[in-house]
């Protein structure tokens, strides 16, 4: 109810924006800008943690641009959803033809028919989310999936990561007490496994600064696997029924809370223009991941960037 009288008070009353305080405006035509308009970058950490995928930015970690996440994250300014979820929708795609282009990689880009990017967001603890009434980077995934729709690539958010204890505000933590911090603290929930087949999986966030966040959701997703039980004398293709169940209790996929961002599922009889036909399982049955997006990164990362 909180994130619902939010999206609505929003709306009715705009307050200022989320980036320079501009009166009576979500997001200012020059903070969207250097929000979403500026090139995509992949971006690393210093020291790079182990086990960190490719990670590609949209905007450095600065200004505006923090201004603006802290707005969305902290002061419940959820609005600022959509425009977040432009900007990282842009990161996804750079993540996607960079990790998916190389010859030999397994998995090409086409027309038609093909598998969706499925987006698997860093979970925040159930704490903060009490707190803040939302989870921020799952709030902002759903709008990139949506935007992805939109420019023609069937994409899915899958919220199968979930923390399995507690851990400390890393805040104040350096690199290296944050990759402690973070050990063994996530995992996909019982029944994700089977959400995570049939496309690329590409970690989301909203904010990258030492990757150790990043680094633990891809172990934690490159733990599970996935062995599809086919019926006995069973021939022809397998259905895929990934998304006939939700690891959220009470949803379905992007159901109540992707409208809240404002986007929808398409429900017209277009083929999108560009698909990636993929398997985010190997034939061992093993889940990878195939890269890594977010808003923002500590401008650090990008000062070491070697595109």
């Amino acid at each position: 109810m909180r994130g619902w009288w939010q999206d609505l008070t929003d709306l009715v009353l705009p307050g200022e924006c989320g980036g320079c305080g501009m009166p009576r405006t979500v997001l200012c035509a020059r903070c969207r800008a250097v929000l979403s308009e500026g090139a995509v970058h992949r971006v690393r950490p210093v020291p790079e943690p182990p086990g960190l995928p490719l990670v590609h930015a949209a905007a450095r970690y600065a200004d505006e641009v923090r201004a603006t996440l802290l707005a969305h994250k902290e002061r419940g300014a959820l609005a600022l959803a959509g425009p977040l979820g432009v900007a990282l929708a842009g990161a996804v795609l750079a993540g996607l033809r960079g990790a998916l282009a190389p010859a030999g990689a397994g998995v090409t880009w086409s027309r038609g028919g093909g598998a969706p990017a499925l987006l698997v967001p860093v979970p925040s603890g159930r704490r903060a989310v009490r707190a803040r009434g939302h989870d921020p980077a799952r709030r902002i995934a759903l709008a990139a999936a949506g935007e992805l729709r939109r420019r023609g690539l069937p994409a899915r958010v899958a919220g199968v990561l979930r923390q399995r204890r507690a851990v400390a505000d890393q805040s104040g933590l350096n690199s290296r007490q944050r990759l402690d911090n973070l050990a063994g603290a996530l995992e996909v929930a019982p029944g994700g496994a089977r959400l995570l087949t049939g496309g690329p999986v590409v970690l989301v966030d909203d904010v990258m600064t030492t990757g150790a966040s990043l680094a633990e959701a891809a172990r934690a997703v490159r733990a599970v696997s996935y062995r599809p039980q086919i019926p006995s004398g069973a021939t022809g293709p397998i259905p895929n029924a990934a998304w006939t169940s939700a690891v959220y209790g009470g949803e379905t996929w992007e159901s109540r809370e992707e409208q809240n961002v404002g986007s929808r599922r398409e429900r017209t009889g277009r083929r999108p223009d560009r698909q990636v036909n993929a398997g985010a399982v190997d034939a061992g049955g093993v889940v990878d991941v195939v890269c890594a997006a977010v808003v923002a990164a500590s401008p650090d990362s990008f000062e070491i960037n070697r595109n």
